[in-house]
């Protein structure tokens, strides 16, 4: 156990022996209930972190047209991370356009989000705890050892308990639509000094099923694997746009959220999102489920119900408990 967590525990009234311990970690204060911090099966760094990969150029990349990629953009700097890499690592430190960024990957939860590093005036460097909230990934920073949630971006536990990471716009697509869209970007190149077959999905099945591999409060609506794309801010409201409801309204919607416009589409044939939206809007792309397990007051756009302000009175389907623990 960290003794900085330690002692920042104790210094909250417990004794060490009330103070539970997943992985390394201890538990308590926590900004989320300890006993629903699962053990995902790996041990700490047993799915280990890569920090600045070797990078290619575009034209010398092996990666079929069709792989699908997280896209960011700092400045004038493009570069690709393939989700086969990332099913097998979740976190990339790296550094992009003189930014220090974190690429993170939730196969459980298909969330894809990018990081700026910075907490404070410090960059930090992350890891994969082996442990979840929500079915959702937790990483942790080694400075600290803070456990931090990847889709609330705040940190958990630890001595950087509630503070926030700043998400920075990424998109998910093939790597062939990526490439056209940014002709000098960079992609990850599959030598990443760890041997693993990047060819296959250790998930494989696992979008199309309607089985969690871990329990978690289900709003039964839409398939819980639904792609759905979220938009927040960071004290403010939150809305979800699932694909079936974009497609059943044209593909499009052109809308106000928290007294701005903004514009969401989905494309089946792709299976990519667009958005517009203020800069200050966070947008989180995965599945319904992990979308609404940590946004339960979240808004829903509906095909037909453009005329009613988000935000709006909805029904809501009761959560129930969802998944196997496995």
């Amino acid at each position: 156990m960290a003794a900085c967590s330690l002692a920042l525990a104790l210094g909250c009234g417990a004794s060490a022996q009330d103070v539970p311990v997943r992985n390394g970690f201890a538990l308590y204060p926590a900004a989320v209930p300890a006993d629903q911090i699962l053990a995902g099966g790996p041990p700490r760094d047993g799915i280990p972190a890569l920090d600045h990969p070797k990078t290619l150029p575009a034209d010398e990349s092996p990666w079929d047209a069709e792989a699908v990629v997280i896209g960011v953009q700092v400045g004038d700097a493009a570069r690709a991370y393939p989700i086969a890499i990332l099913n097998w690592h979740e976190l990339v430190n790296d550094t992009l356009g003189d930014e220090p960024i974190l690429v993170s990957y939730c196969p459980l939860c298909g969330t894809g989000i990018v990081f700026d590093r910075r907490v404070g005036d410090q960059a930090r460097r992350f890891g994969v705890s082996g442990l979840l909230y929500n079915s959702d990934l937790l990483l942790y920073d080694r400075e600290t050892e803070s456990l931090w949630s990847q889709i609330s971006a705040e940190a958990v536990t630890g001595p950087s308990l509630g503070q926030r990471l700043r998400p920075i716009r990424s998109r998910m697509m093939s790597w062939a639509a990526w490439k056209r869209a940014h002709p000098e970007t960079s992609v990850l190149a599959p030598e990443t000094g760890h041997r693993r077959p990047y060819d296959r999905s250790p998930y494989q099945g696992y979008a199309q099923s309607d089985e969690l591999a871990f329990p978690v409060p289900l709003d039964r609506r839409y398939h819980p694997k639904m792609p759905t794309l979220g938009l927040r801010r960071a004290k403010g409201p939150a809305r979800a746009y699932p694909a079936l409801e974009l497609v059943r309204a044209g593909g499009r919607a052109a809308e106000r959220f928290d007294g701005e416009p903004v514009s969401v589409a989905y494309d089946p044939d792709t299976q990519v999102f667009e958005v517009e939206a203020p800069a200050d809007v966070e947008v989180i792309e995965g599945y319904w489920f992990a979308w609404m397990a940590f946004h339960p007051e979240s808004s829903v756009f509906r095909a037909g119900d453009s005329d009613r302000e988000p935000g709006a009175s909805e029904h809501r389907a009761p959560p129930d408990e969802g998944g196997t623990e496995r």
